[in-house]
């Protein structure tokens, strides 16, 4: 009876202890939901809504260059989104003609497209130029685009295999009628500007800005064309080992830069509605780890350039980084403005995303920023 008694005790300390251990691998692995902490908020503009557009590259990298104003003249601008877009589609459409249909023509572009178009043909505020008509509250231009490349075809196409002076009219006639008329000058803040001294005195000098990337089949330290379809300009990107890129995106930021980003949003562990963007660990946690902690992965070059090559890794989105935060584990993340509104059911944190250090360094394409912004070792070996 009394062995009895103890066999039974020392089953019942057995279980009691394994229930203990597994209990604590499980809590080990348990959703603890996300604190955040912030470290660096540098100023920007209100979120906004890109509308039913894809013109993402223009608002994020206008919001980049609001928060430039900023830091140069102390000035908030609400700058024209659309006055860039306005000049941009000529030059994409001249590219998809000349190149016999041969080459990209779709709603998308990159942060140097608005720099290239802040070259060329200066800048507006929004009250001068807003891309709306009178009775329009939200941007779309499903139909412009396809009017735009319907037209770019058929020039391709014209029986008798000539090309039509009339083009280029034409393409500024439709853009006239979905955007409105191209400006010359305004009035702002009761002083007349034309859109290059305006550029001007706001302080933005385009050729100031570069964008810096990081893949393994381009030489280090170098310029190179990245092969991505929204590249229908042929920009240059500076290409730096990953670790570099991070420091480079920190030292801005630690400096007072924001930086503009291109990434990929398309990932099932980014979300806007939840406001996070990680890459953990485990798969399995993809979709508890939007609402909580969960170990993440450990990215490295090599990984990066896979994920890239088998185009798990796209060039999908643009947004604006502006701070970095820390969670209650001490991770840090990155406060990145988005394009999509401050709708609550559709949009976290006020519009911004906050990414992971290991999604930022998995994820993103390039970064553009301020040229004093790169650290003094790197820019030395690139040549600034």
């Amino acid at each position: 009876m009394k062995n009895s008694k103890i066999q039974y005790g020392l089953k019942h300390t057995i279980f009691t202890l394994l229930c203990v251990s597994l209990f604590s691998i499980i809590t080990a692995e348990a959703q603890e939901p996300y604190a955040f902490t912030t470290q660096i908020d540098l100023e920007a503009t209100p979120v906004i809504s890109q509308g039913r557009t894809g013109t993402c590259w223009s608002f994020s990298s206008t919001s980049f260059l609001e928060s430039e104003i900023i830091r140069l003249t102390g000035k908030k601008v609400d700058l024209s989104e659309m006055y860039t877009v306005r000049n941009t589609y000529p030059k994409k459409l001249e590219n998809f003609v000349m190149r016999q249909g041969k080459s990209q023509f779709s709603e998308g572009g990159l942060a140097h497209d608005v720099l290239n178009s802040v070259r060329d043909y200066g800048l507006v505020p929004n009250d001068a130029y807003s891309g709306l008509f009178q009775s329009e509250t939200s941007h779309n231009h499903a139909e412009l685009v396809a009017v735009l490349k319907a037209m770019g075809e058929t020039y391709i196409v014209n029986p008798a295999r000539k090309l039509s002076k009339k083009w280029k009219p034409a393409t500024e006639a439709v853009l006239d009628i979905y955007l409105g008329e191209n400006l010359t000058k305004f009035t702002y803040e009761g002083t007349q500007y034309t859109p290059e001294s305006f550029r001007d005195a706001m302080k933005i000098v385009p050729a100031n800005y570069i964008t810096v990337t990081s893949f393994q089949h381009a030489p280090f330290y170098s310029e190179f064309i990245l092969n991505i379809p929204d590249n229908w300009s042929y920009g240059s990107f500076y290409n730096v080992p990953l670790d570099e890129m991070m420091a480079t995106l920190d030292n801005a930021l630690a400096k007072g830069f924001t930086v503009e980003l291109d990434c990929d949003v398309s990932e099932r562990t980014f979300s806007s509605k939840d406001g996070v963007a990680v890459i953990p660990m485990n798969p399995e946690n993809n979709i508890k780890a939007l609402q909580g902690v969960y170990p993440e992965r450990k990215i490295t070059q090599e990984y990066r350039q896979e994920e890239f090559e088998n185009f798990t890794t796209t060039d999908d989105h643009l947004m604006h980084i502006t701070g970095t935060l820390v969670d209650q584990n001490g991770t840090k993340y990155y406060k990145v403005k988005n394009s999509w509104g401050t709708d609550e059911s559709r949009n976290a944190n006020g519009g911004y995303v906050y990414f992971s250090e290991a999604y930022m360094r998995l994820k993103t394409i390039s970064i553009t920023i301020h040229k004093d912004a790169v650290p003094t070792a790197t820019a030395k070996k690139l040549n600034l």
